[in-house]
């Protein structure tokens, strides 16, 4: 399956447990770069806070993803949020939580509980969005033919035309759904002439 889901907005959620304060925070990310860049600037922006908690998701296999405890007791706060991004089913975000103590010691079981609670809270207020993985490629076919691969496109689903040009020969780049580009594909290589990424068909 090419789908996968993606948080619709940034979303926030605040939750209270024994004094302590928890900000919760579920921003969209487009890599570990731009991850770790925001994580900065919630330590920042937050840098009067006892614990300012992470973890992300990146990739449309839910493969690639970091979490940190920022202190508290290990597996107490990232692996909780983790634990509520794949629960949402849902990638290329970050998840901040940011805990003002407030004097009581919730232990172990009451920290994952808290933290799981924030991170919640924000990922139900950022929603979510379907997505599709993709794949790019570039068709040429001589223009006496071309009319052939321009009613394949319009028949089929899960095609975007990212740019066209036409001549004696005629270049197309196209967008193509992973789960349809090889049966797209199979028909385009039939029509006479055409050459898709360069390499004949």
């Amino acid at each position: 399956m090419d789908t996968y889901y993606h948080i619709s907005k940034a979303g926030e959620g605040q939750y209270r447990e024994k004094m302590s304060r928890f900000l919760a925070f579920a921003i969209p990310v487009a890599d570990a770069a731009e991850a770790r860049e925001r994580i900065k600037e919630y330590q920042n922006a937050y840098h009067d806070a006892r614990h300012v908690c992470w973890a992300y998701m990146l990739g449309p296999a839910m493969q690639d993803f970091q979490l940190n405890d920022n202190g508290e007791p290990s597996g107490t706060a990232g692996k909780p949020i983790l634990g509520q991004i794949r629960s949402h089913g849902v990638t290329d975000v970050l998840v901040v939580v940011v805990r003002y103590f407030g004097g009581i010691k919730l232990g172990t079981s009451g920290l994952i509980a808290a933290y799981r609670e924030a991170a919640m809270l924000a990922l139900d207020d950022a929603g979510r969005r379907e997505m599709h993985a993709m794949r790019e490629v570039t068709v040429e076919v001589p223009y006496v033919t071309a009319d052939g691969i321009m009613r394949i496109i319009k028949e089929s689903e899960g095609v975007e035309v990212l740019d066209r040009q036409f001549d004696t020969m005629c270049r197309l780049r196209l967008s193509l759904r992973e789960d349809y580009a090889d049966e797209i594909l199979g028909k385009m290589s039939k029509t006479e002439g055409v050459m898709i990424d360069g390499t004949s068909a």
